[in-house]
């Protein structure tokens, strides 16, 4: 087991997103042995509803067909632990599941979750809901162990190193919010396209945008055009504020 003060550095050090998971899952694997995460994140949430999934920062190992069935169909949003996510900050152990059986009626959706789970052996683990930076953000992630333990046997794991799990996801999650990435609808825009989106944010007219980049108005009217279409967005202001939010807006590499 790599000592948490090792893991945490290499957490911080991270320069990518893909740096960043990778430690991420190195110590969840190796250290505890929890073998399959599912971390979403969101900056769109409402009181009510997560917003588009579309929109969601998601960093998982699962196998396609799980994520297929489970991500793409929308089918998470009736697993019980992202009920539990919604309402609470923290760490919950999975256990949790047979006293929500017991206390609610069990829609079809909420049986077709526990049903795939056990089909892919996501049995026994622990949720864990991060503190949201503002009203619309909201981020989890869940982390199963190996379909091998049994949740008495996971509790018993998270009594000796829950502390330390906590942390160290903790500490990735803050990080994440600080690097670069797309959402799941994988959507790019061109170095070109973020360019004149950042000088729009620095203030500048459209103009003033053609003169700086050498090239004329019309064409930086497409550059925004075509941005805003590819992020799915009405509005040049929407467009930034999504960018800002995925940490992309100065960045120009294609």
């Amino acid at each position: 087991m790599q000592p948490v003060c090792h893991t945490l550095n290499k957490i911080m050090d991270a320069q990518s997103i893909d740096a960043l998971w990778q430690e991420w899952l190195r110590s969840m694997i190796e250290d505890y042995g929890f073998d399959r995460m599912l971390y979403g994140s969101t900056r769109f949430a409402t009181s009510q509803a997560l917003g588009n999934v579309g929109d969601y920062l998601m960093l998982t190992n699962y196998c396609h067909d799980y994520i297929r069935e489970f991500v793409e169909s929308e089918l998470y949003l009736h697993g019980p632990m992202l009920k539990w996510a919604m309402e609470n900050t923290g760490a919950c152990s999975w256990a949790y599941i047979a006293q929500f059986l017991m206390d609610a009626d069990v829609s079809p959706k909420t049986q077709a979750v526990l049903d795939l789970n056990r089909k892919f052996g996501v049995v026994s683990g622990y949720t864990i809901s991060f503190q949201p930076e503002n009203e619309r953000s909201r981020s989890a992630i869940s982390l199963a162990m190996n379909q091998n333990k049994s949740q008495a046997q996971v509790d018993a794991i998270w009594s000796e190193h829950g502390d330390d799990i906590l942390l160290i996801n903790k500490a990735a999650h803050t990080k994440s919010l600080t690097l670069p990435h797309t959402t799941v609808s994988g959507k790019r825009l061109t170095a070109r396209q973020r360019e004149v989106l950042s000088w729009v944010s620095d203030g500048k007219t459209i103009q003033d945008i053609a003169k700086i980049l050498n090239v004329s108005a019309p064409t930086v009217e497409k550059h925004l055009r075509l941005a805003r279409e590819t992020l799915g967005v009405e509005t040049t202001a929407q467009a930034i504020l999504r960018l800002a939010l995925q940490n992309q807006i100065f960045v120009y590499k294609a």
